[in-house]
């Protein structure tokens, strides 16, 4: 055993599943959100026995999903703290931060100011410069491109600005420059974009492929995050999915890529098989960018049931000193209105095969407190926000 209550945490974010309209949805335009409720009710009750045994329904009851007399986990949900609702606002709050202002979303396209400055620097015409589906934008304007060599520019209901160009056109050297150029342009607080994304594609007009070519240049943390801390200590950072390009590959000791929620639980299971001591931190990104945004409440209620199935492999494999905590960074209800994220309450579930005892956790302020009880657990600086659960959990351990 290790000098830790627990040896190693797995940290699992399914990236935009909420649970519910939080206190302050008015803000956000968000009344009436409810993610899992909604898609529960679309799929007339979910089938999810492994998050079920755990005590999803616990929390707040989902159709389909059998409340628990005896909960294997710990159960509550959580608030976000900070002024937002995007995927790096909730991840970055996760590892102990606190965000007063918000990343800027453009649902009407980059400002004039900036597009000018982008063309001035780049000697490139720009196309697009609106929200838009990755796919669907190549084949409006891909043709356009190819004959004038003019970037195509979009964004999404997330903080970021993509630029889409052909590899023959533009090749990927000149595309990361470019994109290097658009980091630099919107570092300025008037714009305060989360991402800047290169989004190289190939082939002909009618048939073309985006290329795995892809490369994020993301914001760094503004300040340190309990990830930091972890790895200025000697433990591990494992780092599954998008979590490396959330953090711009600050506090990471090993990154692993994926191509899909699937492949994001292989990889989690390759993790549970690897011997470390810290974090192993996964993003699930399909909920959010597949079936939120694309408002498809039948395909994420499936996305959700093939999660929990995979899940199976993980519970069996646990070690006595391991901890399994399962949460979410905001919501994105598939039957809202506009293709936006929804601010919600998140599930917060806390499992080791070890507990002794289970129940209800205090609704947690904010999404920090998962930070603080990771610090404590590692015995490593706590952050400056955030409250540890980790003697609730440890009850009679």
């Amino acid at each position: 055993m290790s000098n830790y209550t627990y040896k190693r945490i797995f940290l699992v974010v399914m990236d935009s599943v909420g649970i519910g309209e939080a206190p302050d949805a008015s803000k956000f335009n968000d009344e009436g959100a409810d993610t899992l409720g909604h898609i529960a009710e679309h799929m007339n009750g979910l089938h999810m026995p492994n998050l079920a045994k755990l005590g999803l329904s616990n929390i707040r009851e989902i159709k389909g999903i059998p409340i628990q007399e005896n909960p294997l986990a710990f159960y509550t949900k959580m608030k976000e703290a900070s002024n937002g609702k995007d995927t790096m606002t909730g991840h970055w709050e996760m590892m102990g931060m606190w965000i007063e202002k918000p990343f800027r979303v453009f649902p009407d396209g980059f400002p004039k100011e900036l597009i000018d400055e982008l063309e001035s620097k780049t000697g490139r015409k720009i196309i697009g410069n609106k929200p838009a589906s990755g796919t669907e934008i190549l084949v409006e304007l891909g043709e356009e491109h190819m004959n004038t060599g003019a970037l195509i520019v979009y964004t999404s209901a997330d903080s970021v600005l993509q630029i889409a160009a052909h590899e023959d056109i533009v090749p990927l050297e000149e595309l990361y420059k470019i994109c290097e150029i658009a980091r630099e342009l919107t570092l300025d607080e008037k714009y305060m974009v989360g991402r800047i994304i290169a989004r190289p594609f190939i082939g002909e007009p009618g048939n073309f492929t985006r290329t795995a070519n892809r490369h994020d240049y993301a914001l760094k943390p503004f300040d340190r995050t309990v990830m930091n801390e972890l790895k200025d200590n000697g433990l591990d950072v494992v780092s599954i999915g998008k979590i490396s390009d959330i953090f711009d590959g600050e506090g990471i000791t090993k990154s692993l890529r994926t191509k899909s929620n699937l492949d994001g639980m292989d990889k989690l299971n390759d993790a549970v098989e690897m011997d470390f001591t810290g974090l192993s931190f996964l993003n699930l990104v399909d909920f959010d960018a597949l079936f939120g945004h694309r408002r498809d409440p039948k395909g994420y209620g499936k996305a959700l049931e093939e999660f929990d199935e995979r899940l199976t492999e993980v519970l069996e494999n646990l070690k006595e000193d391991d901890l399994l905590i399962i949460t979410a960074d905001h919501g994105n209800d598939p039957v809202h209105q506009g293709t936006d994220h929804t601010r919600e309450y998140v599930p917060l579930l806390v499992y080791s095969p070890s507990m002794k005892e289970t129940g209800e956790l205090p609704i947690r302020e904010t999404f920090a407190d998962v930070g603080a009880t990771i610090a404590d657990n590692f015995n490593v600086d706590l952050p400056k926000y955030g409250e540890s659960f980790l003697a609730d959990i440890t009850r009679g351990k």
